[in-house]
């Protein structure tokens, strides 16, 4: 019988199917602290965890120990390397609570809509005030989803009742399969200026890291409402204040940069503020719990292991290429255009590389979207493709061309203007340095990826180095360092250039105009 240790408030379900399954003795102790309930079960073959802290403390505690499943999607509280150096595989439990914040963003626009909470205030106090608090209906509204991963999705599907229109903003969601939901794709200019309520759900990274900002809030609508269930650094706080002066924008907020007691930054303009409430139902604890037991005992008896998420690199596979894949891919998205729907991506592993190609197609992947983490398994990878619309062709690699140890990603979508698309990135690793070697038509390019990259390609001719560079300094950016290919078939030049920080999409534009760029783009590398 395996031993596994509930340190936690978990639903019992989890309890009640692992005993069914008759392989596991449970111990569930939400009251006893996790070091001494560890020291006091060092015999324990698993660990589920809410949000408990365990780290390499903890772990020598429980020298048994094979598997820790998080009740939840995600896993910053589990030292995930750690984990894997002590041979400890690490779960989650993905979407449990995706309903669960769909359900909270219907519930907050309805709230304010009908001005629940402070109508409730006022009825209690003995007032009576009717006028005062004359409300909206949702029904027949204008409703902009950002981000169509499993949250967005589920607030559209919820919405179906109210008769709404939905206009959604995913990059990676193909127009046909949001069409299928309901969903009118459209980009985030759209959104902002046609919604009466606009609802984020997408993550916070280095490219949509304030992305919420004073350009797109402008286009609000007087007195539009915006939702935020999904990550406080999304939205440009300053901007959102003066919006909210200027045109009575609405504000309704359930994260914050840190989940702690204290004064928030957003009292002051948030019309409604919960204490990040979006997981917190029993149904969501139950899914969550449920699914815990429910991995735990597949990766038991099944071997299933997609959920894992700090999986082993396997023997003779360079952890560096796998950071390389991820790297290529970001590029080539980059490359392909920000709104460009992606329907078919090929890859070429060259030389050594080619046996370890489903590893690394999940690295590629997961520069890609961020639905697909590195340590999904292959088979799901595949699925989620599939789900999406997107084809996928791994390519017999020529030996002759000796690109050793090089990959090759190509992607291949259609933009907002109905174009197809198409980029393509070759890279490998030189004195352990990721090397990018060719871009599109452009090769031996020997650069060095990482950080703020600008690419402008433009008829090869005197001075537009300078032009550039001057723009830039003008800008306040600096440039660190600078490729420029050439092409002599078709009298092309790129210009590659790393710079100190983002520049602003007009700032960008404009010296696209002045050089007469074909194509310009800003990417921002892992």
């Amino acid at each position: 019988m395996k031993k596994v240790l509930i340190p936690t408030k978990l639903d019992a379900v989890a309890s009640e199917l692992l005993k069914k399954n008759g392989g596991y003795v449970v111990v569930q102790d939400a009251k006893t602290a996790l070091p001494e309930l560890a020291a006091a079960h060092a015999d324990a073959y698993a660990l589920i965890v809410r949000s408990e802290k365990v780290g390499p403390e903890i772990m020598n505690l429980l020298p048994a120990l094979k598997v820790v499943v998080r009740a939840g999607a995600g896993y910053d509280n589990i030292d995930i390397k750690a984990a894997r150096k002590r041979g400890i595989d690490v779960m989650n439990t993905p979407g449990a609570n995706a309903n669960a914040v769909a359900e909270e963003v219907v519930a907050l626009m309805l709230a304010d809509a009908r001005h629940v909470v402070e109508a409730d205030a006022s009825t209690r106090a003995g007032g009576w005030e009717k006028n005062k608090f004359m409300g909206r209906e949702i029904t027949g509204k204008t409703i902009g989803i950002v981000g169509l991963g499993n949250i967005g999705r589920l607030v559209a599907k919820r919405l179906e009742g109210f008769e709404c229109r939905i206009l959604g903003y995913d990059p990676l969601v193909p127009v046909e399969r949001a069409a299928q939901l309901g969903i009118q794709s459209c980009d985030l200019e759209t959104i902002f200026r046609e919604s009466d309520v606009v609802t984020l759900h997408i993550p916070e990274n280095a490219e949509t890291r304030g992305c919420v900002n004073e350009k797109l809030l402008g286009l609000m609508k007087p007195g539009a409402t915006l939702v935020n269930c999904a990550r406080a650094g999304i939205v440009n706080e300053a901007a959102l204040r003066a919006a909210k002066a200027a045109k009575g924008i609405r504000f309704l907020n359930d994260v914050y940069p840190k989940d702690a007691e204290g004064p928030k930054s957003v009292a002051d303009i948030a019309d409604i503020m919960m204490p990040h409430l979006g997981a917190s139902t029993f149904e969501a604890n139950e899914n969550a719990a449920r699914r815990a037991a429910e991995e735990l005992i597949d990766l038991d008896e099944k071997g299933i292991t997609s959920y894992i998420v700090n999986r082993d690199i396997p023997q003779g596979l360079d952890p560096s290429f796998c950071d390389l894949a991820c790297t290529l891919s970001a590029l080539a998205r980059g490359l392909l255009g920000k709104s460009a729907v992606i329907n078919r991506i090929e890859t070429s592993f060259y030389g050594n590389l080619a046996q370890y190609d489903k590893w690394l197609m999940l690295s590629l992947f997961s520069g890609i979207w961020e639905d697909i983490d590195r340590s999904t398994d292959y088979a799901l990878a595949l699925k989620w493709l599939a789900d999406n619309q997107v084809q996928y062709v791994n390519r017999e690699v020529d030996s002759s061309k000796h690109y050793d140890n090089s990959m090759t990603i190509d992607l291949f979508g259609v933009n907002d203007r109905k174009e197809v698309v198409h980029a393509s990135v070759r890279g490998t690793l030189a004195e352990n340095q990721k090397m990018i070697a060719r871009i599109d038509e452009f090769d031996r390019l020997y650069w060095v990826p990482s950080g703020n990259a600008l690419f402008f390609e433009y008829k090869d001719r005197p001075g537009v180095i300078g032009v550039i560079g001057r723009m830039l300094a003008d800008a306040g950016v600096n440039i660190e360092d600078m490729r420029n290919p050439h092409n002599p078939t078709t009298g092309n030049s790129l210009a590659v250039l790393n710079v100190n920080r983002q520049i602003e999409p007009e700032v960008l534009d404009s010296i696209a105009q002045a050089v007469s760029a074909t194509v310009c783009h800003s990417v921002v590398l892992p």
